[in-house]
């Protein structure tokens, strides 16, 4: 552990670096051109292998031990930004309009290479091999995780265990959250088109108002999904858009309605599809308007195997101490990393980046989100910490 924390407090200054770099030049989903690039030229700095292209522009690069070993732990980060205007006044500040990592994405790919740049000081003392995972597209569905795991990312070698951070303002820096079991929700688009018959306003024997229908519908969806929601299963379901663009006395043909459904079971979740399908039919029939519902199934439930979690937490007690690893409540939004827990068991915690002294509060996706960048440190340490003793397991 001491060389661990050595190497990590070395190489601080230039991951520090490597993530202003990144900063200042975010990419969307699907355009990470130039962030592969620079991950690429780090790894051949490093004199480490990898292969890129891998569902668009992920890399996964392989670090082997020098001791006989047969195990292969994965880390994984994501690499794209969001749609949002920075507003920090800062050296690193984004440099191409629109787009920021106002999700802490750049955190995330500079700890994983700093975590590879600390276990390549130590790589004669581990057996086995280290498969670090750069991913596209986690912010745009259907996300670039599973489109990795269809080109085998998981295999050759093959993956025993993988683990996932995620920069998190609301714990401060200096610690981590964790949780086993169910963390994060499935996330579900509701596209709902309701097409009546339009009409004047003063003859309402002549058209069947898409408004009227659609409030009715969603109040139909609403009383049904909470009727049939299991009482232990948290579930919100809410809809923010309804629009009918119609005039104060011209009621229109169609309105558009869209929402979105996040709850913590597969099974839960397949049922509360089928009631609004149900209740849009029923509501159809009773009405006489057409009510089509589309709904755009996104991530799944995202579960911390507990096994792998209850190691992981001791891993992070023995580095950071026992006051700095925090248990955390489930959270409503959603992650594609949940893709890869499907496949291999793994754990996805979350990593402080807050101070609050400091005034570094600002929430993730907000256009004045930043970090304490001391967490880099913690967030690099943690990773090859993780590994380290996973590949240790007979």
């Amino acid at each position: 552990m001491e060389r661990i924390q050595k190497w990590g407090a070395y190489y601080l200054e230039e991951v520090i670096r490597l993530r202003q770099h990144f900063h200042q030049f975010p990419e969307l989903s699907g355009d990470e051109f130039k962030t592969a690039d620079k991950i690429c030229e780090v790894l051949e700095k490093l004199n480490i292998p990898y292969t890129r292209h891998i569902a668009g522009e992920g890399i996964v690069a392989l670090l082997t031990g020098d001791l006989p070993g047969t195990r292969t732990v994965a880390l994984r980060a994501d690499m794209d930004a969001l749609p949002i205007q920075e507003e920090n006044e800062v050296p690193y500040k984004s440099q191409n309009p629109q787009v920021m990592h106002a999700c802490g994405h750049d955190v995330h790919i500079a700890s994983l290479l700093g975590a590879l740049m600390v276990l390549k000081k130590v790589q004669n003392s581990f057996g086995g091999t280290i498969k670090a995972i750069f991913q596209p597209s986690e912010e745009q569905y259907p996300g670039g995780a599973l489109g990795m795991i269809n080109e085998n990312v998981l295999s050759n070698p093959e993956v025993d265990t993988i683990f996932a951070q995620h920069a998190t303002p609301g714990i401060e820096v200096g610690c981590i959250g964790i949780r086993e079991g169910r963390f994060m929700a499935s996330t579900d688009e509701i596209h709902i088109t309701v097409t009546g018959k339009g009409g004047h306003a003063a003859m309402p024997h002549e058209y069947i108002s898409p408004l009227k229908v659609g409030m009715e519908l969603l109040r139909e969806i609403e009383a049904n999904v909470s009727k049939n929601q299991p009482k232990e299963i948290p579930t919100i379901l809410a809809f923010g858009k309804f629009i009918a663009n119609g005039l104060t006395n011209l009621i229109p043909n169609t309105a558009e309605i869209a929402g979105t459904l996040r709850t913590f079971d597969e099974t839960w979740r397949d049922e509360a599809h089928q009631i609004i399908h149900k209740t849009a039919a029923q509501i159809s029939q009773q009405s006489g308007a057409l009510c089509s519902v589309i709904i755009n199934k996104g991530y799944p439930v995202l579960i911390n195997d507990s096994e792998t979690t209850q190691r992981v937490k001791q891993y992070a007690i023995s580095l950071l101490g026992a006051e700095h690893v925090l248990s955390i409540p489930e959270r409503m939004t959603a992650e594609d990393f949940a893709y890869f827990l499907q496949k291999k068991p793994g754990v996805f915690y979350r990593l402080g980046t807050s101070n609050n002294i400091k005034g570094i509060t600002n929430q993730l996706h907000t256009s004045r989100f930043d970090i304490d960048e001391q967490a880099l440190q913690v967030g690099m340490m943690m990773l090859s910490w993780i590994a380290l003793n996973e590949l240790k397991i007979k």
